[in-house]
């Protein structure tokens, strides 16, 4: 038989067949008088076995190891080392099928994809038209797209997540867009939303972590005056937590 006829016959290429030649996998076959290969039975046999077992999933190189002679591995060997590289994959593709799942159900709409722990924690969140509750979706987007952001943390705050009060001092906070820094609501809204933090967040929080310069000043700048002091004393509460200091 000739390339085309043998190829024919087994169901491959050509071309394949000439990479399975150039990289020693198939025994290049005598040649007749003008040139062509002369492909015999056994040539086919071995090709079609060779096309069995790359259909399989095997690599070149496992292929060459099981048409190896007794120094090679038994099929037998490679195919249970293949179910359980297939059943591994199978697993890792559940699992990237359940965080899809997790970030198609937070509905993130047109921003960066979120890890799936905030997803869970976002999609708790009831909706609401609040532009401080808008705000502070987009700051933790970017704290845990920098890797600043924490399961543990999220967990915590999922105590809280759908609790109505919680939308309340989002809607306090709206409240001081156009206030002066000076007004009266600032400190016991401070107050209310630093009661509002389960322990569990504060005991999940790294006391190790790093803030990059600037961060801070950058976060207060993103808000109307009189809304960036209650932030403020928010963040200065958190310190003095976090430092020991506990609650007041």
């Amino acid at each position: 038989m000739r390339i085309g006829e043998i190829a024919v016959l087994v169901g491959v290429t050509t071309r394949a067949i000439r990479h399975y030649h150039h990289v020693g996998l198939l025994p290049e076959p005598e040649r007749r008088p003008n040139g062509y290969r002369a492909y015999t039975v056994r040539d086919a046999v071995l090709l079609a076995r060779v096309r069995r077992l790359t259909e399989l999933g095997l690599s070149l190189d496992e292929v060459r190891d099981v048409l190896a002679d007794d120094a090679g591995r038994e099929l037998s060997d490679v195919l249970r080392e293949l179910d359980a590289d297939l059943a591994r994959q199978e697993a890792e593709l559940a699992e990237r099928r359940r965080r899809l799942g997790v970030l198609l159900a937070a509905d993130p709409g047109e921003g960066e994809p979120v890890s799936p722990a905030l997803a869970e924690l976002l999609a708790r969140a009831p909706r609401t038209d609040s532009a401080a509750a808008a705000k502070d979706r987009e700051h933790l987007t970017l704290l845990d797209n920098v890797g600043a952001g924490g399961e543990a943390v999220y967990a915590a705050l999922g105590q809280v997540a759908a609790d109505p009060k919680v939308l309340e001092l989002y809607e306090r906070l709206d409240e001081l867009e156009g206030a002066a820094v000076d007004d009266p609501r600032i400190g016991p809204l401070a107050d209310a939303l630093v009661a509002a933090v389960p322990e569990e967040v504060f005991a999940a929080i790294p006391t190790d972590g790093a803030v990059v310069p600037g961060f801070t000043e950058a976060l207060l700048a993103d808000y109307a005056p009189a809304q960036a002091e209650v932030v403020r004393l928010v963040m200065e509460a958190f310190t003095r937590h976090l430092g020991g200091g506990g609650r007041r």
